[in-house]
C-alpha cells in the first residue's frame, strides 16, 4: 500500500500530518532505530542545517533556512520523529563552495546527523556532494537547478530543468510569439549548464535563435556592457539566471537604461520573493519569473503557511519558491523516517524510492516524491507587481521529473 501524507492545520500551526498510517511506536529504543552511529538518543535526533548566512547569496537563502527551522517547529510541536525532537545544528556556507564542503564533513563526521538541509547553488552541492557520498549522508536540496544529477545521498525538492527551463522557454514562445533570446547569467555552473539546455531548446525545439550570451561573476554588480549589447541586439526575449545580490544591481541598472517591461519581455529563473525585498517591486515590475512556487498563490494550505511564516518570522518576512521548496524537506524526511522506522540513510533513502510518499496539500499544492530522487510538481509562471509580489499568468499540468532529459545532455 503506498504511503500517503497530507497537510493539516494544528491550532495555528500547519503541518504534514501522516493520514490513517500515522501510528508510530513512541518508545522504541534509539539502538533499534540507528545502527550506523548517527546522533539519536532515547530523546532526540540531530540534523544540520546549512546555508549562507553571510556573502553575497545570504538574501537568497536566508528564507531557506527560516522555513526549514519552521517545519522542524512544527514537527516538534507535534511530537517530533518517532517520539524524538529534532535539534539542530546550524552551519554557515559564507556564499564560499569550499566552505560547503568543509561544513558538510563537519556535520556529517563530528555531529553525526542524520540529515541536512541545506545548498542553494549548484556549486555549493556539487562541492559539497562528494563528502555525502564518501560519509553515506543524506542532504535535502531545496533550489531549483540544472538536473542532470541524481544521487543515492540527496533528495531534491526544488525543480530541475524540464520542469523549469524548458516548460518556461514554451511559455514565452507561445504567449509572447518570441523568435529572438538574449541569455544572461551568473558566472558558475547552474546558469551555464541552464543555458546550454536552453540554448538548445529554443533553437532544436522553438526554432528561434539565440542573438547574444553574457556571464558575469557571482556578486558582480557592473551590467552596463551587457545592457548595451541588448539594446543593440533587440531581442524578443531576455532571457535570466544572475542570481544572489547581483539581482539587485542587475534590475535597477536595467531600469536606469529604459529597459523596463513597457518595451522589453524579461523572463528570469532566479529570482524569488527573497531577492525581490533588495531589487524592489518597483524595479521589476512587469517582468516575470518561472518558478513552481509563488507567495501570492490562493489556497488554504499556502495561506496558512504564510501565515504561520510571517508569525514565526515577522510581517515583513516574504516567501519564495526556494523558501517554500526548503519547507517540504524536513516533511518529507519525517514521512519516510517513519515509514521505515528507522534513521539509518539507506533506510530512510530506500523507503523514499519505493513508498510513493506524497504531499497531498503542500504550499505549492500537491507534489510527489519519484524514484528519482525529484518531485513531480506544476510550473508557474508570474508577472511581478510593484508591492513586490507576483501574479500568475499560467500553470502547467503536473510534470514528472527528468533529470537526464534526451538531447539536452
Amino acid at each position: 500500500m503506498k504511503s500517503r501524507f497530507t497537510l493539516s492545520k494544528l491550532g495555528n500551526v500547519v503541518g504534514l500530518a501522516l493520514g490513517l498510517t500515522m501510528a508510530v511506536n513512541m518508545n522504541v529504543s534509539a539502538a533499534s532505530v540507528n545502527t550506523t552511529g548517527l546522533a539519536v538518543t532515547d530523546k532526540v535526533v540531530k540534523v544540520g542545517i546549512l546555508h549562507s548566512l553571510t556573502g553575497t547569496m545570504a538574501i537568497s537563502e536566508t528564507g531557506a533556512q527560516e522555513a526549514e527551522k519552521l517545519a522542524i517547529k512544527q514537527i516538534n510541536d507535534m511530537g517530533g520523529i518517532l517520539g524524538r525532537q529534532i535539534e539542530v545544528i546550524q552551519e554557515d556556507g559564507a556564499s564560499d563552495w569550499p566552505t560547503f564542503a568543509e561544513k558538510s564533513r563537519k556535520l556529517l563526521v563530528k555531529d553525526k546527523v542524520a540529515a541536512v538541509f541545506g545548498c542553494w547553488t549548484s556549486a555549493s552541492r556539487k562541492a559539497a556532494l562528494p563528502v555525502f557520498e564518501k560519509e553515506n549522508g543524506l542532504l535535502y536540496y531545496p533550489t531549483f537547478y540544472e538536473g542532470l544529477e541524481q544521487s543515492h545521498n540527496v533528495i531534491y525538492t526544488g525543480q530541475e530543468a524540464t520542469q523549469q527551463i524548458l516548460a518556461g522557454l514554451d511559455w514565452v514562445a507561445k504567449e509572447k510569439k518570441a523568435k529572438t533570446f538574449y541569455l544572461i547569467g551568473s558566472d558558475y555552473i547552474w546558469p551555464r549548464t541552464t543555458m546550454k539546455i536552453a540554448r538548445k531548446h529554443i533553437e532544436n525545439v522553438l526554432g528561434g535563435k539565440v542573438v547574444g550570451e553574457d556571464y558575469k561573476p557571482l556578486g558582480n554588480t557592473q551590467f552596463g556592457s551587457t545592457i548595451n549589447k541588448i539594446r543593440l541586439k533587440k531581442p524578443d526575449v531576455i532571457y535570466a539566471a544572475v542570481v544572489g545580490g547581483s539581482n539587485v544591481a542587475w534590475f535597477k541598472q536595467l531600469k536606469a537604461a529604459g529597459i523596463t517591461s513597457k518595451k522589453q519581455t524579461l523572463l528570469t529563473l532566479s529570482v524569488t520573493e527573497d531577492e525581490v525585498l533588495g531589487i524592489g517591486g518597483e524595479n521589476l515590475e512587469g517582468f516575470y519569473s518561472v518558478m513552481k512556487y509563488f507567495q501570492s498563490q490562493d489556497n488554504e494550505n499556502n495561506k496558512a503557511f504564510v501565515k504561520a511564516f510571517k508569525e514565526m518570522w515577522g510581517d515583513d518576512s516574504v516567501m519564495g519558491d526556494v523558501t517554500q521548496a526548503a519547507y517540504l524537506g524536513p516533511w518529507l524526511w519525517k514521512a519516510a523516517v517513519e515509514k521505515a522506522g528507522s534513521f539509518d540513510v539507506d533506510k530512510v533513502v530506500k523507503v523514499s524510492e519505493t513508498a510513493g510518499i506524497e504531499l497531498k496539500q503542500a504550499p505549492e499544492g500537491y507534489v510527489k516524491l519519484h524514484p528519482n530522487h525529484h518531485l513531480w510538481s506544476k510550473t508557474r509562471v508570474a508577472k511581478w507587481n510593484k508591492d513586490g509580489q507576483a501574479t500568475v499568468v499560467f500553470e502547467s499540468d503536473l510534470i514528472e521529473p527528468n533529470p537526464f532529459p534526451k538531447g539536452y545532455q
